[in-house]
């Protein structure tokens, strides 16, 4: 028998307290974010509600914290960690490439893959 290792945590959330289970590495990148946005843990995931996923609550939050993350991420850094170059296509917006250009407005940026639209607003606390 496997054992996972998603870790249950209390949030409190649009419609008040409530549980999330994640991997830890999840929790770690959710806190990082929180500290890096001045915010607590519920106020992050009651905004990330807000945002709306057909998924539910542990898929919009997921979605989240990779976005933010991707958004950061810069062909510099990638080159410094090791990894490949994007291709030509992926470059040129072929079907399912990120649009990761800066946002004019810090607090509102936009995900583009030419069919789903994902817009993740973080505002202050």
């Amino acid at each position: 028998m496997t054992v996972s290792r998603l870790i249950n945590r209390n949030v409190v959330a649009e419609r008040g307290r409530t549980s999330m289970r994640l991997e830890p590495e999840l929790w770690d990148a959710l806190l990082e974010i929180c500290d890096r946005e001045g915010q607590d843990m519920s106020s992050l995931v009651r905004r990330i509600e807000q945002i709306g996923h057909s998924g539910g609550r542990t898929s919009a939050v997921r979605v989240f914290v990779m976005s933010y993350f991707r958004v950061a991420a810069t062909e510099a850094g990638h080159g410094a960690c090791g990894h490949g170059a994007l291709t030509a296509a992926r470059r040129s917006g072929a079907p399912h490439a990120v649009d990761r250009t800066p946002p004019r407005d810090a607090s509102h940026t936009t995900f583009s893959d030419g069919v789903v639209r994902t817009n993740v607003v973080v505002m202050p606390g």
